[in-house]
């Protein structure tokens, strides 16, 4: 890989409590490279001390609300402030080793992409993550899934949001719904290998919803599906395309890396996906 280009970004975290996830995943970001200055903190209301950590952290930009927006309002909240080229939405139970968005913002500016994604491993922290990390993002640099990201974590260029806008609020289905507007638009979305990170899996979600959101689920889920024209032979026409792509992704990369793109790590082995 060429070496990395200055970082142009904003890192912008939703958080409802789980101040311990929190502080490891800023600890993760400053030791690869990245700024409290290039970081936005926003504040679900959390409990748990979250608003007196980021009070001792005056450089990282916090926004802290009143109530549990759930995680669409707190993406828009996040990338509306900030002012470089791209914006990385990130889940706070993460871990991100070093040159992951050097190596994603390099992969997205030399291949014309728009909205871009890591690759991950899910799931329990009990292995050498950083030596992990560097030695799979070397194997898999010129690994890609195009038309794909994922929610945990995505670059977006400010393009983008120009043209489509911010996150609708479907209570669950932002990250899709936004995906599937980036591609409607004609931008460029891919997912790589050339960067990784640790996802302890989910816990950024299922803290993040509030009850109000929880409550409408279905009601969201139907609203997303109407406005979106997902119907039913759409919705299984899509899970069959996405089921026999996801197996051809998953083979091919076992059988040419030993890696996937998406893998996990539960009782001492790893899953691959």
């Amino acid at each position: 890989m060429k070496p990395s280009i200055p970082l142009n970004i904003t890192v912008t975290i939703p958080v409802f409590n789980q101040l311990h996830y929190t502080t490891q995943c800023v600890d993760s970001l400053n030791h690869a490279g990245v700024t409290d200055e290039q970081i936005v903190i926003v504040n679900n209301a959390s409990t748990d001390g979250t608003a007196e950590f980021l009070a001792l952290r005056p450089r990282i930009q916090a926004v802290n609300n009143e109530t549990n927006t759930g995680c669409g309002p707190a993406w828009t909240q996040g990338s509306k402030l900030s002012h470089t080229e791209w914006t990385v939405v990130l889940n706070n139970d993460v871990l991100v080793p070093s040159n992951c968005f050097q190596n994603l913002q390099t992969f997205a500016e030399e291949n014309n992409y728009d909205v871009v994604s890591p690759a991950m491993c899910e799931g329990e922290c009990d292995y050498d993550w950083q030596s992990y990390a560097a030695d799979f993002m070397e194997k898999m640099q010129f690994v890609e899934r195009k038309n794909i990201a994922h929610g945990v974590c995505f670059m977006v260029h400010r393009r983008v949001f120009e043209k489509i806008g911010y996150f609708n609020n479907f209570g669950g289905y932002e990250d899709d719904d936004f995906f599937r507007r980036v591609l409607r638009a004609g931008f460029k979305m891919a997912m790589t290998g050339s960067a990784f990170l640790h996802h302890f899996g989910m816990a950024t979600q299922k803290s993040i919803k509030s009850e109000q959101v929880m409550a409408k689920v279905y009601e969201r889920r139907e609203r997303y599906r109407r406005e979106t024209g997902l119907t039913w032979p759409k919705r299984k026409w899509s899970q069959l395309r996405n089921s026999v792509r996801g197996r051809w992704w998953r083979i091919s990369e076992k059988r040419r890396f030993g890696h996937t793109l998406k893998e996990r790590r539960q009782d001492g082995r790893w899953d691959f996906f």
